[in-house]
């Protein structure tokens, strides 16, 4: 640009192009510390509207311990303010401590902050430990001379040696109180709880507590999220502060170690101020003073809805009946009614399945499924947003028992149990959880989806089937009598022919039931004698089902010879029977 071989014209042009260039660097500059002025500004005013919040739910408990109108639930307001009282202290110990480094790091760059002034000077408003200790001082950062002066800053927060990794100044000091402080809410708010005793005192209720882990490494707020639940779950956390708790401890925690650009392990304290302009110092200071004001709402709101009032909003009421929806004859039954009150600007979060249910409105969720299988066993969450704007989500879980339809025809002339043989039966308590199936003068052996009867020595047997409620009662639905008999002979087979048959040669003899008994009973071939009607006297002898032996015989028979064996079978019941059979020769 100012090269020997430029004319001076060029060199002109140049050094005009480098001017400009500097004045643009500074005017973006301007323009960031405006921003940063811009952003504390928003954040002291968020700061504002945190106290308020917090403020309106402590006088809201105020109130309520003044009502003499009702003198127990002004004596649990009581107590809950001494709780509340303890989270203020603690509150306002940190508001003044992040005040004083603010006031440190500007004096530190050369500002005034001893006038307090509307115009003109930084400080509007200051610090009143006795007026409010909990309102951060107002401030005026437009009126700050050194916005871009970032040494100063960094040694008050890193230390001389400013490291960013390891911080040694105020700011680790700063860290490590917001931890604290972090614990210290979360605990009282799980602790702080009030009932009636026997006695009708009301007393401080100890079974309930919260020891505050450090978390300082997560992968993602999910993670984050997981692990505070996980330490809730460990630990006796009321059911109804596990929400408030997580917000609470969530919205105080920060990242411990980082990596920016290619520096890894940077501590949360040196990445906020490393090279910070003393604007844009201040502006992060007031940010924690936000996190620790909404802490304190929030933490004040959840020990408010323990007395009265409660923290959600209703407009609407609904009335609900709720019972069984399958009823037998005879049985006794309980329908519960209620008034369901609901806020129809806020519908409810209703989560089936790890999905959103879309169809919501009067307050409920109405979920369209299928009966399978014998039981479902629903779950899911719901959640609805209470007065301060934080989240409430419980859990739900129903269990849904799925009966099959079935219809009944009976033929009682045939009410038959075979002795000595497993019957096969099935039962159904339909509308009950259970089928109980109970036996007299019989024995019952599950088998599958049914059951198998053996009955005893007597002529009769009774099946009684009853149904089990959810609740564990037995209901008696039917009772059926049984006549007892012995399984009929079994029917003589030549190879595949009948008792009675023609049969051309065969090796096999068998003893069964025809197809017109549907019963599965086996009987087994003990022993059998062969004689043929052409030769009168003779006969051939043999045991087991394989009768090779008298193959001789059956084959000299002339066509239309009369084939007889006499044969002992045994079967299933144990009994040995005699039977005959005969068949033509073809």
């Amino acid at each position: 640009m100012a090269g020997g071989k430029e004319t001076p014209r060029q060199k002109m042009i140049g050094m005009m192009y480098l001017v400009l260039t500097a004045l643009l660097a500074l005017n973006v500059s301007k323009s960031i510390l405006d921003a940063f002025v811009a952003i504390e500004e928003n954040m002291q005013k968020a700061n504002l509207t945190e106290l308020f919040r917090g403020d309106e739910k402590k006088s809201e408990l105020k109130e309520t311990a003044s009502d003499d109108s009702n003198p127990e639930r002004a004596r649990k307001a009581e107590i809950l303010l001494e709780a509340v009282e303890k989270i203020d202290a603690i509150t306002a110990r940190r508001i003044k401590e992040i005040d004083d480094l603010k006031f440190q790091i500007l004096e530190s760059c050369g500002e005034d902050m001893s006038t307090v002034s509307h115009s003109g000077n930084i400080v509007r408003e200051k610090y009143n430990k006795d007026q409010n200790p909990l309102k951060p001082v107002r401030m005026n950062l437009s009126w700050v001379n050194g916005k871009d002066k970032y040494d100063d800053p960094m040694r008050i927060m890193l230390g001389d040696a400013t490291d960013i990794k390891n911080p040694k100044g105020k700011g680790l000091k700063l860290w490590n109180s917001l931890n604290k402080f972090r614990g210290q809410i979360t605990e009282l708010v799980a602790s702080t709880h009030v009932y009636t005793n026997k006695s009708g005192k009301v007393v401080t209720d100890t079974k309930f507590s919260f020891k505050a882990p450090r978390i300082n490494k997560f992968k993602d707020q999910e993670d984050l999220n997981e692990q505070i639940k996980k330490s809730m779950g460990e630990q006796n956390v009321h059911m109804d502060d596990r929400d408030a708790i997580l917000e609470i401890y969530r919205g105080l925690t920060k990242e411990e170690r980082l990596d920016v650009d290619e520096m890894k392990g940077v501590h949360w304290i040196g990445k906020t101020f490393d090279h910070s302009p003393s604007v844009a110092a201040v502006a992060s200071l007031s940010s924690l003073q936000k996190d620790i004001l909404a802490a304190r709402a929030t933490a004040i709101a959840t020990i408010r809805s323990r007395v009265g009032g409660g923290e959600f909003s209703f407009n609407k009421i609904i009335p609900l009946a709720y019972g069984p929806e399958v009823v037998n004859a005879n049985e006794d039954f309980t329908v519960e009614v209620l008034m369901a009150a609901y806020d129809s600007d806020k519908k409810p979060e209703v989560i089936y399945n790890g999905q959103t249910v879309d169809d919501v409105r009067d307050g409920k969720g109405f979920i369209k499924l299928k009966g399978t299988g014998s039981s479902m066993e629903l779950s899911g969450t719901v959640s609805i947003i209470n007065k301060t704007g934080a989240k409430k989500t419980m859990p739900w879980r129903k269990t849904v028992t799925v009966m099959k339809p079935q219809g009944s025809i009976e033929m009682p002339q045939f009410n038959i149990l075979y002795r000595g043989y497993n019957n096969q039966v099935n039962a159904t308590a339909s509308g009950y959880v259970t089928t109980v199936l109970t036996p007299s003068n019989a024995t019952l052996t599950r088998s599958g989806e049914g059951y198998f009867v053996r009955p005893g020595s007597g002529r009769s047997a009774t099946l009684t089937v009853s149904g089990r409620t959810a609740d564990g009662r037995t209901v008696q639905l039917k009772k059926v009598q049984y006549k007892v008999v012995n399984l009929p002979d079994p029917t003589l087979y030549l190879g595949s022919a009948k008792d009675g048959g023609r049969v051309r040669s065969s090796r096999l003899l068998q003893a069964k039931l025809p197809p017109e008994i549907p019963l599965n009973a086996k009987y087994d071939v003990l022993s059998w004698s062969c004689s043929t009607s052409s030769m009168r006297g003779a006969a051939i002898k043999g045991t087991g089902g394989n009768i090779a032996g008298a193959g001789v015989l059956i084959n000299a028979a002339q066509s239309g010879t009369i084939i007889t064996f006499i044969v002992k079978v045994k079967g299933p019941d144990g009994i040995v029977r005699t039977t005959t059979g005969s068949w033509a020769k073809s």
